[in-house]
Parts: C-alpha cells; structure tokens; sequence
C-alpha cells in the first residue's frame, strides 16, 4: 500500500512538472511571436525611411522654395531612424518618433500639390505608390504587434500562467499606440 501512495505521488510531480513546463513555453513562445511581430514594424519603418530621401532628393529641384519643409522632413527622419535602431527605445518612443515624422511627411506631400511638374514627375509618382504600400504595410505590422502583445500579456497575467510568469523574464509588453490624434492617420498622397 505504501508503495502505491509512493507512485501516485511521484505521478502527481512529473504531472505538475510536466504542467509547468507546458505553461513556461507557452509563454516564450507567445513573448517571441510578439517579439517577431515588432520586427517586422522594424522592417516596414526601415523601409520608410529608406524611401523618404528619395522623395525629398525628387522633390528638392522643384521646391526651391521650401526648404525649410525639406529639412524638417529629413530632420524627423533622422530622428525617427535614431530612436528605432535604439536598443533600449520601446513601442511608446518609436510611436512618438514615427507619428512626428508622419505628421512631417503629411506637410510635405500637401506642398507637393503646388508643384504640378512634380506631381507628374514618374520617378515622384512610383515612390509616391511606394510609399502609400509601405504606410499600409506599417498599418498591417502595427496590428499584428498589438495583437501578439495582446494575448502574451493575457497569458501571462491569468491564473495559473501568471504564477509560473514569476519564474522567468517574462515582463509585459507595450502595445504600439500613438497618443497624438492627428498622428493616427497616415499621410495622405494625393495624384
């Protein structure tokens, strides 16, 4: 009789153990989908980077004029590269950096309607379209950040997941929200 209490028990660890570890990898692998997700934000904003000196070097022959407009753009590009190749910069700072940047870019393109020439310019027109995909892409990769945050936050603030939470780094995750409401609309291209 004593050595059937002796297996129940021990049946009873290897399942709590077993339990546990289930739990403990789920986690990581909801945290490391989260943490794909902001990659590929990180993707999609390196590639809006990458496109906006070749809209303002396509735009600087036609806008003399607005130079001031011009540096702004390439200012706020600047900062908003700085902030997302930061190690340390999280979902809030990048938000902050790229809405600032967008509000810029909506500026910019707004003056481009004064410059008909450069408005039917192919080479402004393509990275123009290239843009416009690259916003949607930005749009899609933020929603999907948020999700994945969504439920690796869930998982790990709920009974009993919350308690094995405890035995790892298992921090919670900002979700990517822009505070400013006119930062909330990307940047208009009109034709």
């Amino acid at each position: 009789m004593l050595a059937y209490v002796g297996w129940v028990i021990l049946g009873l660890v290897v399942l709590i153990v077993f339990w546990f570890v289930g739990l403990y990898n789920g986690l990581v692998r909801t945290k490391n989908i989260a943490k794909e997700a902001w990659a590929q934000i990180d993707v999609q904003l390196k590639r809006r980077h990458d496109l906006i000196p070749n809209l303002v070097e396509t735009a600087k022959g036609y806008m003399k004029h607005e130079k001031e407009t011009l540096e702004a753009v390439i200012k706020a590009r600047q900062t908003a590269v700085n902030v997302t190749v930061d190690p340390n910069a999280g979902p809030a700072q990048v938000a902050q950096a790229e809405g600032a940047l967008g509000q810029v870019m909506k500026q910019f393109m707004m003056l481009t309607e004064n410059y008909p020439d450069l408005k039917a310019n192919e080479n402004m027109l393509a990275l123009q379209e290239e843009l416009t995909g690259t916003e949607n892409r930005i749009a899609f990769s933020r929603q999907h950040y948020n999700d994945a945050v969504r439920v690796y936050n869930t998982k790990r603030e709920s009974i009993p997941t919350n308690i094995v939470a405890g035995f790892g780094d298992f921090p919670a995750m900002e979700f990517f929200e822009i505070e400013d409401e006119r930062e909330r609309q990307a940047p208009s291209v009109k034709f």
